[in-house]
């Protein structure tokens, strides 16, 4: 099919939800989204909803994934809303904090915590680092559809259209975190999204992937490469995609290219632009877990016994701490909320 395309679409200032529906499907139609997108298929739509405490740009918009779903509904088959449970996150809680469970709502979509889902294993005889995975049984029968959001990541530089498939693992995948890239390839090789788009209306940087600063942006991009598309989203936020490890790793998978001068990209910006995102330092919670699990004999103590749950305990203390006693979180959530005209589409009701 030649080389990859990413598209770019911004959204007219000041944005509202007609301008984001209408930049979601410019840029999905700019980059060629029936080619990839099989007709009549059932879609596992999966949006980022890895954060619990409600703070815009760590997770995937509600205008956003609804303008996929305007987009695709007449093309498609039954569209399944997936996520899954995290240690330390409650998506049940994610699910109506993002008011994602009004546009299942809206749109009559089925919900699917893939946490509760029966699981199959797959063989992965020329895995990078694993030789077998046990993922959803969903994501094995449906047609996946990825809608991350743009934002930096402490252990991986950015996390976007790649990264957004760590949430089809089950709870405990933070086990691989010692082996994240190359984990994220052999990921992305058995539950292989066929299309991207990347929420870029409300991205986060800093110490992200949970307590970084959402950053307006007032994009959106797509493609049919998810590797294309998160070389791309990391040049435009700042980064040299040739230093991100998972990038390489699925270039090496064969799961796409990451060379720029072998992307085309079309749109309302090219590789020119830099919106020069904070990158992302381990926080306190992110440096503890990576020395614990660096010691073999503090790794067994931590994670393979009852500390472990002691440990989430700590985990959910500090981001609590964060959000509500310092009030960190509660005023960059508000910033955004009652600062800018993205705020109304996670208010409750249509």
């Amino acid at each position: 099919m030649g080389s990859p395309v990413v598209s770019f679409a911004r959204v007219a200032t000041p944005p509202s939800k007609e301008h984001v529906l209408a930049s979601v499907e410019r840029a999905m139609e700019l980059a060629r989204w029936r080619e990839f997108i099989p007709r009549g298929a059932e879609i596992a739509l999966k949006p980022n909803l890895g954060w619990d405490l409600f703070l815009p740009g760590a997770t995937t918009s509600p205008w956003a994934l609804e303008a996929v779903v305007r987009t695709i509904r007449d093309w498609v088959g039954k569209i399944y809303v997936v996520e899954s449970n995290q240690v330390v996150v409650d998506v049940e809680k994610a699910f109506r904090l993002n008011q994602t469970d009004r546009i299942c709502r809206e749109w009559g979509l089925s919900w699917v915590n893939m946490t509760q889902e029966p699981m199959r294993t797959v063989p992965l005889p020329n895995g990078r680092v694993l030789k077998e995975l046990t993922v959803p049984e969903i994501l094995l029968r449906t047609t996946l559809v990825t809608v991350p959001v743009m934002k930096t990541h402490n252990k991986t530089v950015i996390t976007g259209a790649i990264k957004n498939q760590w949430g089809c693992l089950p709870m405990f995948r933070h086990n691989y975190h010692l082996v994240l890239d190359q984990a994220l390839a052999d990921i992305n090789t058995v539950v292989r999204p066929c299309f991207a788009v990347m929420d870029a209306t409300v991205g986060l940087e800093g110490n992200s992937p949970k307590s970084g600063i959402p950053r307006v942006v007032d994009r959106v991009l797509a493609s049919g490469d998810v590797v294309a598309l998160d070389a791309v989203a990391a040049k435009v936020m700042g980064f040299d995609p040739g230093a991100i490890g998972h990038l390489a790793e699925c270039v090496a998978a064969g799961l796409g290219v990451a060379d720029l001068a072998r992307i085309t990209t079309v749109g309302d910006d090219d590789l020119s632009l830099n919106l020069a995102f904070i990158p992302a330092h381990h926080n306190a919670v992110s440096w503890f877990e990576l020395v614990l699990r660096r010691r073999t004999a503090l790794r067994r103590l931590f994670f393979d016994t009852p500390l472990f749950t002691v440990c989430c305990q700590l985990t959910r203390a500090y981001y609590a701490a964060w959000y509500y006693l310092l009030g960190i979180g509660r005023r960059r959530r508000d910033a955004i909320v009652e600062a800018t005209p993205y705020g109304p589409q996670w208010q409750s009701g249509p």
